[in-house]
């Protein structure tokens, strides 16, 4: 008997497969190569001829393994005269299957089970049988297995070699897979011009595409999407649609996506099987305005259908206006009510029969679209209904408890691309896999499980999120917030062949990675994003991205030469062009700031901006060049120079400026610049007080918990004379290092470190001077005094107390490093490693839809110490930029709490139907919702900080508690040093 069912399977050192199901063996099961011999393959005659191309890939994977293709034998009789075989078949559709026992899986929406059994047909003793409830219940059965056995997903789209295997094994007692959690789950190629439509028209057609729209995009493009798909456990598609039309750009597009398994879309934008407006130009008589050419658009709509009604097809139902733009002002939801009553008489008409409810169909709430559904405007209940996030990852609406019930049920359209405000997104991977679970895991509570389609652009750089979206849409229940850097180790293992403790690292980059762009996407990103003066930021950003670059280019420099152009592709690429574009963006701000303090490296600071601006280029044409330019134009996409929210034509390299670097500066050879002020010494400068001129000498303040525990200074040169500098100090508590140097113009800058003997120093503050002198080449001496203050707060603090201690007149700490977790009707605040921009993100868990008021939830506690008195203390929390997805009577909300002081925020405005709040660009952009709430004067000494839960699906980073010292920072503070009481 065959069982369905599930089994774990333990990581082992190598994995071929990011599944857990145990259908090989690694040399006890049942032999499917063994001595240099592969056991046929049988297939019955009447099986899908989907199931019969996927038995010819099964059969080409197990070669690509072994260098053994297996015999593939289409049975039309239900006897052979195998010893052994492999039988593969679809209930229903194959005799060979008869009289064993599938009932686990029959009936069910794709499923499959597998086994060895004894005597199945006449002539064959024994044989592992692939059986599946459905035609891609079969296929998935069958690429599940070429996954196991060392076949990645991408062996094509991102070139995966394939380990080499003497024999190959299933398992005895099979494996199997029920129902997935989603009915439908696709991909919408999408904004697919510059990148995938260059590089397609130059691999799939002879220059011209197609006759009708000029499009590339073909059957000879689209098979290899349909097969990646179902290798993805993916079934269905939202095609290429600017300036293409999937049915009409080729014949053989329609039938061959019915015949690998694939069910077809269009897009939220495209009614009833009709690639609009592409078509529509084509075929279409006058506007696109069905209160003045009804007749004309049913008409049209109705040749779709017919056309698409043979072949498995999704159907989207309403209408937006041309260009997927809004309809008229004019338009209303009664006029809206006969399009989709329309539409449902087509589909009525078309199909004869067969009962509508049956048909797949859904009405995607894109936009204003979801504001008509809101004003009251319904569809038939087996219509599904498509809830859309923000277009950057935020899903702005779930299923209320009333409406989960409906028998179309709800799915979502999510975003790993988009164009459009505040910027385009679609250069490079910003996707946090995090965030992504944080949001489709609310929709798996809230039965938004019909239908999920994301937006992936041109498909690649998107890979691994993408397998990850469709892995999760397949089986929800692999996939949880703490083991997604499990999914990315076992995919690091599988295609690049890594042990697990470099894919482990792997993972660790790719995290790195996706957090640092999701930051703030590279297009939005300026040379003044990152602070340029205050807690060091931007110089720990650019040494996060050298320390990622140095990770990726060790895991590269191990790999055999074969997996690295796919390490290139999937990797070590999104890493070098990432740090490269943010590491130029902060030499661009480095270099304006440097040429206000008059230093000469500030051409230094040029230079490199140029070489970085080549460099991105020179990163482009590598990619281009793999495998002898397979795909050459697949990274076209510009980046560089956005003027507005579109694309520029062209990339631009950051502005820059140069300082005359023959000229010495007019206030001698050493420029002098301390840490966290943008003025320079010495001679005039407006950042060095208010009035700009005749400013006192430049001071600096350490404290006793400061975060870096030292404070710097850079000498620097002012023009082309060479000097030499001493650093003396009239202290011994203070330390300097190094105490002197040299500074040239082939070597511009030093940094000089100050640090304090605390040991030495009673509490309080005490002041010191030290003393920067130079000499140049011409024996000229400058001499400039920095003052220095200690402020010794470790007396203040008691030893036994345990928590956060302020610092530069700040406490800054992760919202997961709480000291204490409150419970309430068992549910708690649970960490979302990865999430955020800085750490990770706290929120309520498990996901419902129970609310509190203020005071009565589940609540996070921090304790801190303020060493200040009668301060001002306001909150800054951070939290994830996630919407009112529970509607508008049930807005977001946190508590915020200071020792006695509380106060209820609701901080994601409420919006008109169908419209995003006005503060919403900000918060995309920005990766994060800032709750700002004053609590007036506290007392210096110990505090405790409260979160509380009131509403769901809250995400909270990271929370600032500024004490007066509060400096401009786009991640704010680094986290306040933590004293552990004795």
């Amino acid at each position: 008997m065959l069982a369905l069912g599930f089994v774990l399977l333990s990581l082992v050192a190598r994995i071929h497969a990011i599944s857990s199901l145990p259908c090989t063996s690694t040399s006890e099961g049942f032999p499917i190569v063994q001595d240099g011999q592969a056991i046929p393959i049988l297939v019955s005659v009447e099986d899908w001829e989907g199931v019969h191309i996927a038995v010819e890939s099964f059969a080409s994977d197990i070669e690509r393994v072994t260098g053994i293709k297996p015999e593939v034998v289409t049975q039309n009789a239900t006897s052979a005269t195998a010893t052994r075989a492999v039988i593969i078949g679809t209930l229903g559709k194959s005799a060979l299957l008869d009289g064993l026992e599938t009932s686990e899986i029959e009936g069910e929406w794709e499923a499959f089970t597998t086994g060895v059994v004894s005597s199945p047909i006449p002539g064959v003793e024994e044989a592992y049988i692939l059986a599946g409830s459905d035609k891609r219940g079969t296929i998935y059965a069958l690429y599940e297995h070429s996954e196991q056995f060392g076949v990645s997903p991408w062996y094509w789209w991102a070139d995966v070699p394939t380990p080499h295997k003497d024999e190959l094994y299933v398992s005895t007692t099979g494996c199997s897979h029920g129902p997935p959690t989603v009915q439908y789950r696709g991909i919408f190629l999408n904004d697919e011009q510059p990148a995938l439509q260059n590089w397609a028209m130059e691999k799939f057609t002879n220059g011209s595409g197609s006759a009708a729209t000029g499009s590339p995009f073909n059957h000879l493009f689209y098979v290899n999407v349909f097969e990646l798909l179902l290798r993805l456990k993916g079934n269905y598609l939202w095609p290429a649609m600017w300036s293409s039309a999937f049915a009409v750009d080729d014949s053989e597009n329609q039938r061959l996506a019915d015949i690998y398994g694939i069910a077809m879309g269009t897009s939220h934008q495209e009614p009833m099987s009709r690639a609009s407006p592409p078509e529509w130009n084509i075929y279409g008589t006058g506007p696109w305005n069905y209160t003045s050419n009804s007749e004309a658009i049913y008409d049209y709509w109705v040749d779709g259908v017919e056309r698409a009604k043979t072949y498995e097809t999704v159907y989207t139902l309403g209408m937006r206006g041309a260009g997927d733009l809004p309809l008229d002002e004019s338009t209303n939801i009664a006029l809206l009510e006969r399009v989709i009553s329309d539409q449902r008489e087509i589909l009525t008409k078309s199909y004869g029969n067969t009962s509508i409810s049956t048909i797949p169909q859904i009405w995607a709430l894109y936009k204003e679209v979801e504001g008509y559904y809101e004003d009251g405007l319904r569809v038939p209940d087996d219509v599904t209904l498509l809830w859309a996030d923000d277009n950057w990852g935020n899903i702005r609406r779930f299923p209320l408890e009333a409406e989960r019930n409906r028998s179309g049920g709800a799915g979502v359209y999510y975003h790993f691309d988009y164009v459009g405000d505040p910027r385009n997104y679609k250069w490079i991977t910003t996707v946090e896999l995090p965030k992504v679970h944080d949001q489709m895991s609310l929709a798996i509570e809230r039965n938004a499980t019909r239908l999920w389609i994301v937006n992936v652009g041109d498909l690649k750089p998107y890979e691994r999120e993408i397998e990850w979206f469709l892995s999760y849409g397949y089986d929800s229940s692999a996939w949880n917030a703490d083991n997604l850097d499990t999914y990315v180790t076992r995919w690091a293992q599988r295609d690049f062949g890594l042990e697990e403790t470099d894919a482990a690292l792997v993972s660790s980059i790719v995290a790195n990675l996706t957090r640092f762009n999701a930051r703030r996407t590279p297009e939005l990103l300026t040379a003044q994003t990152y602070s340029l003066v205050y807690y060091r930021e931007a110089e720990s950003v650019a040494q996060a991205w050298d320390a990622l670059v140095e990770a990726a280019e060790g895991v590269n420099d191990k790999l055999a030469d074969d997996f690295k152009p796919a390490f290139y592709q999937l990797v070590l690429h999104p890493v070098l062009a990432s740090a490269n574009l943010g590491k130029m963006l902060i030499s661009a701000g480095t270099n304006a700031l440097r040429a206000s303090q008059a230093r000469l490296s500030t051409n230094n600071l040029a230079d490199d901006v140029l070489e970085k601006f080549d460099y991105d280029y020179e990163l482009e044409t590598r990619y281009h060049s793999l495998l002898d330019g397979k795909w050459n134009h697949i990274m076209d996409q510009t980046h560089l120079g956005y003027y507005y929210w579109q694309q520029p034509m062209m990339n631009t390299m950051p502005t820059i400026t140069r300082v005359q670097g023959k000229k010495q500066a007019l206030s001698g050879a050493m420029r002098l610049v301390v840490e966290n002020n943008p003025g320079a010494w010495p001679g005039d400068n407006p950042n060095q007080c208010a009035q700009g001129y005749s400013c006192p000498p430049p001071s600096i303040t350490i404290d006793a918990f400061d975060v870096f525990g030292n404070k710097y200074v850079d000498v620097g040169a002012g023009g082309p004379k060479a000097f030499t500098f001493n650093v003396s100090t009239n202290a011994s508590w203070l330390t300097v290092e190094p105490a002197g140097g040299s500074v040239s113009a082939d070597s511009p800058e030093s940094r000089v470190f100050l640090s304090v003997d605390w040991d030495q120093l009673e509490a309080g503050s005490t002041s010191a001077v030290a003393t920067f002198k130079s000499l140049d080449e011409d024996q000229h001496s400058l001499s400039v005094g920095v003052t220095v203050v200690a402020s010794n707060t470790k007396p203040s603090v008691p030893a036994d107390f345990t928590g956060f201690v302020e610092s530069g007149g700040v406490v800054s700490f992760e919202a997961a490093h709480a000291a204490r977790n409150t419970s309430v009707d068992e549910i708690t605040w649970k960490e979302l490693p990865g999430a955020g921009r800085t750490h990770s993100g706290v929120t309520p868990w498990p996901r419902g839809d129970a609310n509190f008021t203020v005071g009565t939830g589940p609540s996070l506690e921090y304790d801190f110490f303020s060493v200040n008195d009668g301060v001002n203390a306001t909150a800054h929390v951070y939290v994830s930029p996630s919407l009112n997805g529970l509607g508008r009577d049930q807005p977001l909300g946190l508590g915020i709490q200071l020792d006695a002081s509380v106060n209820t925020t609701y901080f994601m405005p409420v919006s008109a139907p169908g419209t995003l709040p006005s503060v919403w660009t900000q918060f995309v952009a920005n990766a994060s919702v800032e709750i700002k709430v004053p609590f007036g004067a506290i007392e210096a000494g110990e505090h405790t900080f409260k979160l509380w839960m009131v509403e769901p699906a809250v995400v909270v980073q990271k929370v600032v508690i500024d004490l007066g010292g509060l400096k401009p920072s786009y991640l704010g503070p680094p986290e306040s040093k933590y004293q552990y009481g004795v």
